[in-house]
């Protein structure tokens, strides 16, 4: 495993390092602050929601977003989904909207709220919010998830912080649950210059403070000792990214 030292005073507090970056979402091409979609009319985010799913899962994007929610959307119905850094809710909202149960948590308040106000003008009743002021605020969730699920959320800090959260996380996993994860593959970081993890955040990620790097070995070794079996694991859209789902054991 490829392991890069870190500025130990720069992550002495990780999620502070997060925060100054993190109150943005990934709005397709553009990345656009939580604070600013909260001045928008609800007539005016409602569309900007709307046009980003539509843009982030039909045509040419299919394959980057579209292909999971037909996979999942179905499955998920009645199921409790744990969503790990729900950014702007493009997976949770819709999953939510097929009657899937859904708590987004999120680091950052303003993006709960943007959630929140996004889950009201829908009115969705089967969703719930969760802030993560730290790691150990973790231990005040249920312990009866079906779904962990975690979109690109878990690649922005270094391996022992993440595997340190996981190890967290998964307490609330039941066994027989799933964890669903989007890293980005090694492949990618060969490509694009084999960089120290924090610059290749700022290459890839807008300015991300740490970009890392997964495969299903690497994974496994975060999550160890709890074992998984493999439904899915494979690089997509041209090594961009990489999908793990497994199976609590």
């Amino acid at each position: 495993m490829i392991k890069q030292i870190t500025s130990t005073l720069k992550w002495r507090n990780p999620f502070r390092v997060l925060r100054e970056k993190w109150y943005e979402v990934p709005t397709c091409m553009t990345r656009i602050s939580t604070k600013d979609l909260l001045n928008y009319s609800d007539e005016d985010l409602l569309n900007h929601w709307t046009q980003v799913r539509l843009d982030e899962t039909t045509g040419e994007n299919f394959g980057l977003r579209g292909w999971y929610h037909q996979l999942y959307k179905d499955y998920f119905s009645g199921k409790k989904i744990l969503d790990v850094g729900s950014g702007f809710g493009v997976d949770g909202i819709t999953f939510a909207q097929n009657s899937a149960n859904v708590t987004f948590v999120d680091i950052i308040e303003t993006n709960l709220e943007l959630l929140k106000r996004i889950c009201s003008i829908l009115k969705l009743k089967n969703v719930d919010f969760f802030y993560l002021e730290s790691i150990n605020a973790i231990e005040q969730l249920p312990i009866n998830y079906d779904v962990i699920w975690c979109m690109g959320s878990l690649i922005h800090a270094p391996f022992d912080f993440i595997q340190q959260e996981s190890h967290e996380l998964l307490k609330h996993l039941k066994i027989g649950g799933r964890w669903i994860e989007l890293g980005y593959p090694e492949q990618r970081w060969i490509r694009e210059g084999k960089m120290p993890f924090e610059k290749w955040g700022e290459k890839t990620d807008g300015g991300a403070p740490w970009v890392e790097w997964y495969d299903l070995e690497k994974i496994k070794l975060r999550f160890s000792p709890s074992q998984f079996d493999v439904v899915l694991s494979f690089n997509f859209h041209h090594d961009d990214f990489n999908w793990f789902d497994l199976i609590k054991k």
